[in-house]
């Protein structure tokens, strides 16, 4: 099982076999930035209407740009750069998504790129409950959601928009089935609430799966699609059948863009109660009783989030003081031990507004998803343009997780003089910087016809689409003092080196 928390992830790539003998080297120490530095894809993320269309860009700027929370009863701010999306699809339960929706929703995305944001998208038939004399705690169907043709049908028109989008879409949730789209109170897909008979025939979890692999199809390879719970993941990959102690990820398997690396989780009631409404329950099938499974589960999803995007919200404060701040809850153990990416801001605030007033808020704030700090590097300060460039960096990731999206690590070269930039890629997977140390080391050849001259050194992580990749705010931002380019959304390194012929 693969060990959470690594103490350090070693990256050692040698792409020349040269040696220099004339260069000299320099020792750089980097200063922390101790506040919450935004970043893309991670951190906490603010709830949008359900409508498609009408997005504010002066208000997405603001959230980009200003600690701020619309909700009234917060006690605390937060920079924003995941917008959530979910979107209401009621008018269309027995009809084709009509031209203006999809036109509406290519004008949301679009919003959200001028800005500079991405989204955490999902989409769902019905957001209201039904209460009535039924033995389901007043939650009675019929309950609004749309049968499986319509659903594949949707997600089929969906599709183009999808991959033409994906750049701003940091992660989609499959979520078309029952209310508020959470894979439970359904009208089609198995209702295992207490209104049935509280658990699926395997033919339900054969339509299910289908939805999810027709959403996974939608999607370019590069993106992650979170479902409600663990034993939704272990359905898809193991069958319907699929054992509560399926096997987690081996270390391989991880970020390969297959459809098992793909498969994320959304808790929308974290530390809510012992299973966190049923997170980690066992959903099962007909005739088999249900097991007991929450330690288990638990576990598993621990060794599989290292390697998936995670993310979700708050619910419920009953069970304070187990999702409170240390010493008397473990709100911050659960989010690192499940490497959570992002959460919601403005709910619930009973739980949330705890972690401010208890203190530790600050730092979940900081250490949500990845959180890049540079501590050291040793660079050359002289040398010939034939002889291959040593570079070695050691940072941090003091996050609670790695990038869960694909993206390139750069040394940009920028000439003193001219101010010509040359991006080398580097050879490292940045989806593979867990938690705790890394070490980039490598030797590097000089493009062929380099100038001579002064060279400024700096790393850029810039997104893998072309649309985003010259944008400062899609580019990662280490956690440094007098490290970050606002504008080119490089972080220098603080040297310069000498180039000669």
């Amino acid at each position: 099982m693969q060990k959470i928390n690594k103490a350090f992830v070693l990256i050692r790539v040698m792409v020349a076999c040269c040696t220099i003998s004339t260069a000299q080297f320099k020792t750089i120490k980097y200063l922390t930035d101790t506040t919450d530095v935004p970043n893309p894809e991670r951190g906490f993320y603010i709830a949008m209407h359900s409508k498609a269309g009408g997005m504010d860009t002066a208000e997405l700027i603001k959230l980009r740009t200003i600690e701020s929370i619309k909700s009234s009863n917060a006690n605390y701010t937060a920079r924003i750069t995941l917008v959530y999306k979910g979107y209401l699809l009621t008018a269309f339960r027995n009809d084709t998504l009509s031209s203006g929706f999809l036109q509406l929703l290519q004008q949301d995305f679009d919003a959200i790129r001028i800005v500079g944001l991405k989204m955490v998208i999902r989409f769902s038939y019905t957001d209201k409950s039904m209460a009535g004399d039924c033995p389901d705690m007043g939650i009675c169907p019929p309950y609004g959601d749309a049968p499986k043709s319509i659903v594949l049908q949707h997600i089929a028109q969906l599709k183009p928009l999808l991959i033409a989008n994906a750049d701003v879409t940091a992660v989609a949730q499959q979520d078309f089935i029952g209310i508020w789209g959470e894979n439970f109170y359904t009208d089609y897909f198995g209702d295992e609430s207490q209104n049935n008979a509280g658990a699926m025939m395997d033919s339900n979890w054969a339509d299910r799966n289908e939805v999810l692999k027709a959403l996974l199809d939608a999607m370019p390879k590069s993106r992650m699609v979170q479902v409600r719970t663990p034993r939704i993941r272990q359905r898809f990959i193991d069958g319907t059948r699929a054992l509560i102690y399926s096997l987690p990820m081996k270390d391989a398997e991880g970020f390969t863009a297959s459809d098992k690396s793909r498969i994320g989780l959304h808790n929308d009631c974290f530390l809510s109660s012992v299973d966190d409404y049923g997170t980690f329950s066992d959903n099962g099938n007909l005739p088999a009783a249900k097991e007991a499974v929450n330690e288990i589960l638990r576990k598993y999803w621990i060794a599989e989030s290292h390697y998936l995007a995670v993310g979700g919200e708050t619910c419920d404060d009953a069970f304070s003081p187990q999702n409170d701040c240390a010493p008397w809850g473990h709100a911050e153990q659960e989010m690192a031990s499940m490497h959570y990416s992002f959460l919601n801001v403005s709910y619930n605030n009973l739980v949330n507004n705890d972690w401010q007033t208890q203190g530790c808020m600050a730092a979940i704030k900081k250490k949500l998803g990845y959180r890049f700090v540079l501590k050291q590097a040793i660079l050359p300060t002289k040398l010939h343009a034939k002889d291959a460039m040593p570079i070695s960096v050691t940072l941090t990731n003091e996050g609670f997780a790695s990038p869960y999206n694909p993206r390139q690590l750069q040394l940009i070269l920028r000439n003193k003089l001219s101010g010509n930039v040359i991006a080398i890629p580097l050879q490292t997977s940045v989806q593979r910087w867990f938690t705790g140390k890394v070490e980039i080391k490598q030797s590097i050849i000089l493009p062929v016809g380099i100038e001579v001259g002064e060279y400024e050194l700096l790393l850029n992580l810039p997104d893998e689409y072309a649309s985003l990749k010259g944008r400062a705010e899609y580019s990662i931002r280490c956690a440094n003092k007098d490290c970050w380019e606002e504008m080119t959304g490089y972080n220098k390194l603080n040297h310069v080196v000498t180039i000669k012929r």
